[in-house]
């Protein structure tokens, strides 16, 4: 780089032509040329046209700077006066403070929507809605495409009735009696329109539903409060859910306020204990489990130790998904039924049988086999906002006489909720 630069410089120098020096200019001195505006200083040029002192040539030659500011007057500017409908907060009002700096009362905070009874029922049956969207949509259209321009019900609209009743799952034999009940009011002439029809039709859904109440566990309250631990076991096969049922589960009775402990008895599966565990963490519940392949007895019978030593008040056992064909897994449970009742009176105090919805039919066939093995005393229905076929409800209900006793009706933790017949059948023909 030193070296290119030496050379620009005496390229420079062979082609600059010599010009010969001339004489010096002459400096004039500044006391003949300076006027009152050159000899101001540069603060003093700024504010040109305000009244000032004029420093002497001495003074201003010795300190410009100083001596301008001294002397400088700054002129304030004019404030910017706002019509009243213009006006605007100041920053410190808007940010809770007065225009003196002081802190000003706080704004008043928007009133809280108090949640009554019929607001939260009414909710809650939105929610019913929209997870039986598909069947409601698949039962509801054939229908009124057959009614539509009809004044009265004859044998075609109760046909189309039949169909659709048959593809919701509802049931061969539960569908033959509800159209020979309606063809009987009919042929009376106690139904005119649709309205009615649907009526009835709801009606003798409810009827079903009902009926299941005479049997098995319809509400926890009806087992004694001197119960403790009280055993829930989930059974089904893989795959319909009963993982995600028990954290949800958990979670539901959690927030009323009961101490839940998690019993990992699916020893075969090596990630069902992976599973519970996050699901035991999310709920803040403790979990008892044991290494693959250890006897689920085993584990059961440390578990209710556990919950008996905590004093828990809620003890839910996970079982392995076994199929309903499978002897020897269904001899197992008979086992552990065995355990529990052995260590805690009445246990297990209810079995839910996990029964996915979108299996139609084969659902109703596993719930069939395992009541002939284990005293199932309540159904979980999962995945019903996921199929059209949610009529599977009323054929466990009407085959099994067992009450279904949790939906899920979503995939958020708080979306496995209560059965209610009475949001049920009116989900399905609102």
């Amino acid at each position: 780089m030193a070296l290119f630069w030496k050379r620009a410089k005496k390229q420079e120098e062979i082609t600059t032509p010599l010009v010969e020096p001339s004489e010096p200019p002459q400096i004039q001195s500044t006391e003949e040329i300076d006027t009152p505006e050159q000899k101001a200083g540069f603060f003093q040029k700024l504010f040109k046209g305000q009244q000032t002192e004029t420093p002497t040539t001495q003074e201003s030659a010795a300190t410009p700077t100083t001596q301008a500011l001294e002397t400088t007057t700054f002129v304030e500017p004019t404030p910017i006066v706002r019509a009243p409908e213009q006006e605007k907060k100041s920053f410190w009002q808007k940010w809770g403070w007065g225009q003196d700096g002081k802190e000003s009362e706080p704004p008043s905070l928007p009133e809280q929507k108090v949640v009554t009874e019929e607001s939260e029922k009414q909710s809650r049956f939105q929610r019913w809605k929209a997870s039986l969207n598909r069947t409601s949509e698949n039962l509801m259209s054939r229908l009124e495409d057959v009614v539509r321009g009809k004044k009265i019900i004859d044998a075609e609209v109760l046909d189309s009735l039949e169909e659709a009743l048959i593809g919701a799952d509802i049931g061969v034999q539960t569908t033959l009696e509800i159209i020979e009940n309606a063809r009987k009011k009919v042929d009376r002439k106690e139904i005119n329109n649709f309205d009615e029809l649907k009526r009835i039709v709801k009606d003798n859904l409810l009827d079903i539903l009902r009926a299941t109440k005479t049997r098995g566990i319809k509400s926890e309250t009806e087992v004694n409060n001197d119960v403790r631990p009280y055993v829930m076991m989930i059974v089904g096969v893989n795959g319909v859910g009963k993982t995600t049922t028990i954290g949800k589960l958990t979670c539901r009775i959690k927030a009323e306020g009961n101490e839940v402990l998690i019993c990992a008895a699916d020893t075969f599966r090596a990630a069902a204990s992976d599973q519970l565990a996050i699901w035991a963490e999310r709920t803040g519940v403790p979990l008892i489990q044991q290494k693959k392949g250890t006897d689920p007895a085993a584990v059961l019978f440390d578990s209710l130790a556990a919950a008996k030593s905590r004093n828990a008040d809620v003890l839910i056992v996970d079982t392995a998904g076994r199929l309903h064909n499978k002897s020897n897994l269904m001899s197992e449970l008979e086992k552990m039924k065995r355990v529990a009742s052995r260590e805690v009176s009445g246990a297990p105090h209810e079995v839910l049988l996990v029964v996915d919805a979108v299996t139609g039919q084969n659902g109703l066939e596993q719930a069939r086999q395992f009541t002939k093995t284990v005293p199932v005393t309540g159904i979980v229905l999962t995945k019903l906002d996921g199929t059209a076929k949610g009529g599977i409800v009323v054929a466990i209900a009407k085959d099994l006489g067992i009450p279904i006793r949790y939906v899920g009706i979503g995939e958020g933790i708080n979306d496995l909720v209560e059965f209610s017949a009475e949001d049920y059948v009116n989900s399905l023909f609102d």
